[in-house]
């Protein structure tokens, strides 16, 4: 089929998911083109879920062979959280010939224009979306979540933020008009006239690092946002969790191919044991744009070292809630609770400082102490994470032996209010699965700020005992403005209480929730609506999704024409 008539198929199938998803983010309402229910699959070409799971089982003990040129050798070894090995290998990059390769498609994807872009990246997630339920083994497998949330998160949840990535950029890049006739009138004399054409043009190739606890969901933004801006794509997993970017890329591949685009403009860059190739990656001079998700200490060198490049991290922060009083005691434990369990805490979302004042707090029950709430939080997550079926469903399984380190150091930090228990897995006994561990620190000891100011990601909370209101929003600030805070929460029925504590939010650039006692949690966020991360405090410098998120993905390059005496004029 001819290249025109492909683009403009694909076009006419999207344009109006696309001016939907423009729609939405105008108004952050409620709206998802993915199904989140796993009886929705299984119509229309996409698989159900017996079909998901033998299509992942088939993955096992292959090689995935994406066509990709420079490749020098096959690597592989992930193994499963819950205990199982993938046996899948992937192609090694000769990075030499895979870049320049990757370049050479560019021009024609540049040329395409931002409607045929945006409509091969939609073009791309219908089919992922297609193939959610194959997705949602690959994330469990490599990530640890437990399956409803590796499918709702590694699938619809992560789809939605790419097509959100999609929306921002071909906003941004719609903003001017391809040409102008621009006339200066000059008086008596002929008026001075240009005919003007701008074009958004890529900075060069997009660099996705992607992370081990949310490879698509942190890996879709950066590099659909880099992709929808012409930009060429080279996604290098995280060495654990390879597989859900390796179908991305493969399905990427497999539309551009099919849309007469140059399949090299999107390629996996896997690498052997130990090689650490993102260092070499991030400081090549072909690398534009580096988008990264991980630890801090990664983040702070990338962004000092790959100085040719624009760089989006996500980072971590110490993500606080003040916990002043409540009209719904029995709501906010059970809100918590949740929170802290939720995929045994190894989100950048999860709260881990309670900032609780230690002569108490009010609530609709009476006056409780410190002592009280601690003990009372204690018991809520005791109860919801009873029954091993249901707590395996809730936390997972631990995604490496560092976070399981972490896990076991932290009971040397102060006094345990929850001591973290072993939960045996119905289906996986292999799996390393652990609730969540709850540390009383005591806020005016000098002692215990190593541990409440410094990121300890994992099931670790650490309830922080402050002398008072004003104590607790004072450290709310110190903690965000010192080691950023990718979420805060609060609890208060307090008007003046509840303004500091936005106020500091403001001030320090972190976002907020206030009084969560139902269905809505504090480390979930719902794409065209919230926004991950501010891009203001140290945990991130950059917000999902934002217009500055994609901004500086592209330039606009203009070119200038006299017409005059050269017969266009006539």
């Amino acid at each position: 089929m001819a290249a025109d008539v492909t683009t403009q198929a694909l076009i006419d199938r999207h344009r109006p998911t696309l001016d939907q998803a423009l729609a939405t983010i105008r108004t952050r309402a409620y709206w998802s083109p993915h199904p989140e229910h796993p009886k929705a699959y299984g119509e229309h070409g996409s698989l159900d879920a017996a079909a998901g799971e033998a299509a992942f089982e088939a993955l096992r003990s292959t090689r995935l062979d994406l066509g990709q040129p420079g490749t020098d050798d096959w690597v592989g070894g992930e193994v499963s959280p819950y205990g199982i090995e993938l046996d899948v290998s992937y192609p090694h990059p000769d990075l030499d010939v895979l870049l320049p390769a990757m370049r050479a498609g560019q021009p024609a994807w540049r040329d395409a224009g931002p409607e045929v872009r945006a409509a091969v990246c939609l073009e791309i997630l219908k089919r992922i979306s297609d193939r959610t339920m194959e997705f949602a083994h690959a994330v469990m497998h490599t990530s640890g979540q437990a399956f409803m949330m590796a499918f709702q998160a590694g699938g619809p949840h992560a789809q939605d933020r790419g097509l959100e990535a999609v929306a921002y950029a071909y906003a941004e890049q719609a903003r001017l008009p391809g040409s102008a006739r621009w006339s200066k009138p000059q008086g008596r004399r002929d008026p001075l006239e240009l005919t003007k054409h701008f074009t958004p043009v890529p900075r060069g190739i997009a660099l996705v690092i992607g992370c081990n606890t949310f490879p698509t969901w942190n890996g879709y933004p950066g590099l659909f946002a880099s992709l929808a801006t012409g930009n060429a794509v080279l996604v290098k997993p995280h060495p654990r969790a390879v597989l859900p970017l390796a179908l991305t890329v493969r399905t990427a591949r497999e539309v551009l191919t099919e849309a007469d685009f140059d399949p090299n403009l999107v390629a996996l860059a896997a690498e052997r044991p130990g090689e650490g190739i993102a260092k070499t990656l991030a400081t090549r001079p072909e690398i534009r744009i580096i988008d990264y998700t991980g630890s801090t200490e990664f983040g702070d060198w990338l962004e000092t070292h790959a100085r040719q490049a624009q760089v989006f991290t996500e980072k971590a922060g110490v993500n606080p809630v003040v916990v002043e009083s409540t009209d719904d005691y029995r709501g906010m434990l059970a809100n918590l609770a949740f929170s802290l369990s939720l995929y045994s805490g190894q989100m950048c979302t999860t709260p881990q400082n309670l900032l609780i004042p230690r002569d108490g707090i009010r609530t609709d029950q009476g006056p409780k102490t410190y002592d009280e709430v601690v003990a009372d939080l204690a018991r809520g997550v005791d109860s919801l994470l009873g029954d091993d079926t249901r707590a395996s469903a809730l936390l997972g399984a631990l995604v490496n032996p560092g976070v399981r380190a972490r896990l076991e150091a932290a009971a040397g930090l102060g006094e345990v209010a929850l001591p973290s228990r072993a939960v045996t897995h119905p289906d996986f006994p292999d799996a390393v699965v652990r609730t969540p561990v709850i540390v009383k620190l005591d806020g005016a000891e000098p002692d215990d700020e190593a541990a409440y100011l410094s990121e300890c990601f994992g099931p670790v909370s650490f309830a922080v005992a402050v002398d008072s209101a004003a104590a607790a929003v004072a450290l709310l600030r110190r903690g965000i403005r010192e080691k950023g805070a990718m979420t805060v929460g609060a609890y208060t029925t307090d008007a003046e209480v509840e303004r500091a504590v936005e106020e500091v939010c403001l001030e320090e650039a972190a976002q907020l929730s206030l009084n969560l006692t139902g269905g809505v949690y504090v480390n979930q966020t719902a794409a065209f609506s919230d926004f991950h991360g501010s891009g203001g405090n140290p945990a991130a410098n950059a917000a999902l999704t934002d217009a500055a998120f994609v901004a500086n993905r592209f330039r606009v390059i203009e070119v200038r024409r006299d017409d005059r005496g050269n017969g266009k004029n006539e």
